[in-house]
């Protein structure tokens, strides 16, 4: 599960990339800090059950963070 999380690691910190080079400074500072984690996660050699732990908490809180960017801050149409 390690190689898992530094997997991760390894396309946020490409999508991080992509979002520096298309200006867009607050997503890739996002990916980066998600890469961040990934990586120091995928160093520490926690029990496979943490892992998923981790994982299960990690796609809880994007989840609620998404759901409520989409109903409540998104602005549905803006700027086409």
């Amino acid at each position: 599960m390690d190689r898992v999380f530094r997997m991760l690691s390894f396309w946020t910190g490409i999508f991080s990339v992509m979002f520096f080079v298309g200006d867009m400074y607050n997503m890739a500072f996002l990916f980066l800090v998600q890469t961040v984690f990934f990586l120091g996660v995928g160093f520490l050699n926690l029990s496979e059950r943490m892992y998923m732990y981790l994982f299960g908490a990690y796609c809880t809180v994007f989840f609620i963070g998404f759901t409520f960017y989409t109903n409540f801050i998104m602005v549905p149409g803006f700027g086409h």
